[in-house]
């Protein structure tokens, strides 16, 4: 996530389509790509992107995203999951991820969450929603915490003025999904199209 400073954000009930989506990311550069559990039987699905993965895109880091509770976290760890991404912060998955080593970046919404989360040893913070929180919050949390790492996600666009905004602001790193992915694209199998993207942002970031 340092590296590349931008994480796709996605999902789809298709394996198949998954797998494509992913392997056009890593093609544009991309390192770390976080699959969202949002449908049913989206273990199901990790699970054969986590196989394709390990053998078409070594050097990615594949995790999972909004976990909420601890049972899920530890479905997904025993998946192979290399980290673990919340909507909201729990202190039951922040054990259950310390206990096997996994990093566990919850969804924080003021100071305070972030402190705790902190304390709990998370290393990586997530600022969510981030286009409702904007630029201005992590401007304004960084300057008496600046050891804190973020990523934002929630209405990051791939454009230069959006990512330089949060940049500027101090972010560590960006999620980005819908923007990244339009369904329209998705549906024509435009996967050149998510390349070119995923390079033009990660060049962007850095």
């Amino acid at each position: 996530m340092g590296e590349t400073r931008m994480v796709p954000v996605f999902y789809n009930k298709d394996a198949e389509v998954a797998k494509q989506v992913v392997k056009a990311c890593y093609e544009g550069g991309v390192r770390a790509f976080e699959f969202t559990n949002r449908g049913d039987f989206a273990h199901e699905v990790f699970a054969e992107v986590m196989k394709f993965v390990r053998t078409e895109c070594p050097e990615l880091a594949l995790g999972v995203g909004s976990i909420v509770d601890a049972p899920t976290a530890s479905l997904y760890i025993q998946m192979g999951a290399d980290f673990v991404v919340g909507p909201l912060f729990n202190p039951d998955v922040a054990k259950v991820c310390n206990r096997r080593n996994v990093p566990y970046t919850p969804g924080c919404g003021t100071v305070s969450e972030v402190g705790q989360a902190q304390e709990m040893g998370c290393d990586l913070i997530k600022v969510f929603p981030g286009d409702v929180l904007g630029p201005k919050f992590v401007k304004g949390l960084m300057a008496p915490m600046p050891w804190t790492k973020l990523m934002v996600t929630g209405g990051v666009e791939p454009t230069e003025e959006n990512l330089n905004a949060w940049k500027k602001a101090g972010v560590y790193c960006v999620g980005m999904g819908s923007k990244l992915f339009p369904n329209d694209r998705v549906a024509a199998q435009d996967w050149a199209y998510v390349t070119e993207k995923c390079r033009e942002s990660i060049a962007l970031m850095k």
